[in-house]
């Protein structure tokens, strides 16, 4: 996924109110920029980290910013929420997943489950139908990556709902997509959401199948890097 236009270096001062951040550009000028990132953020929020943002394309949109990305050591950590699912579409479509690929069609938010939207549905009259569920991962704890970072019931729900697909005979992928380099392996944090957790091993019981992958980032683009194994 490479961006409109090269990413904007600053320096962070705080974020607030979760979907705020205050930045100072290399200009001088402080900035709000939009945080697309509903979660906790834990290390990803210290004041002078040196961060990047993109510009607002639309001109009439209230805020010109969106925080894209951290440098944590000597790492890029991406933290916006909402390129995931464009990475992995994309990922796909250049047959980078080899765990997801052979089918034949591929449509994103496609109802399903209880007034749900699944982000990627594969379809092929061979294979038969995959539903692919993909969560953003920033959290590193010592070498590993971890998801959540806060409690998130929504998260649950869709593990669940995963679960349902497999009952009735289709294939339910949950792909954990890891925003950053810096990670070995990737496992769930169960102490931060306990009940998570639990859905999280249930719906592994019941056949829904788990992946994760790592990203590169650059000012310039954010692309599929390599597959991270996953601690059960």
């Amino acid at each position: 996924m490479k961006f409109q236009q090269p990413l904007i270096r600053g320096k962070l001062i705080r974020r607030y109110k979760r979907f705020l951040a205050d930045v100072l550009l290399s200009s001088n000028e402080i900035v709000t920029a939009h945080c697309a990132n509903p979660g906790a953020m834990l290390g990803l929020t210290e004041e002078g980290a040196e961060v990047w943002l993109s510009p607002a394309q639309n001109p009439s949109r209230k805020l010109r910013w969106t925080w894209e990305m951290i440098r944590v050591g000597n790492s890029m950590v991406g933290i916006n929420t909402f390129h995931p699912n464009t990475l992995v579409h994309e990922a796909l479509t250049k047959k980078r997943i080899p765990e997801l690929s052979g089918y034949t069609d591929m449509r994103r938010e496609v109802k399903y489950g209880k007034s749900s939207r699944i982000d990627i549905l594969l379809e092929d009259a061979a294979r038969g139908t995959c539903f692919v569920e993909i969560k953003n991962v920033h959290l590193k704890r010592g070498l590993g990556a971890e998801f959540p970072d806060s409690v998130t019931s929504r998260g649950a729900k869709h593990l669940q709902e995963l679960s349902d697909m497999v009952s009735q005979g289709n294939r339910a992928v949950m792909v954990y997509l890891v925003q950053r380099e810096d990670c070995s392996d990737f496992r769930i944090a169960a102490d931060i959401d306990p009940t998570y957790n639990l859905s999280f091993q249930s719906a592994i019981a019941n056949g829904v199948e788990a992946l994760c992958y790592s990203c590169k980032l650059s000012p310039v683009r954010i692309s599929l890097h390599r597959p991270i194994p996953i601690v059960f």
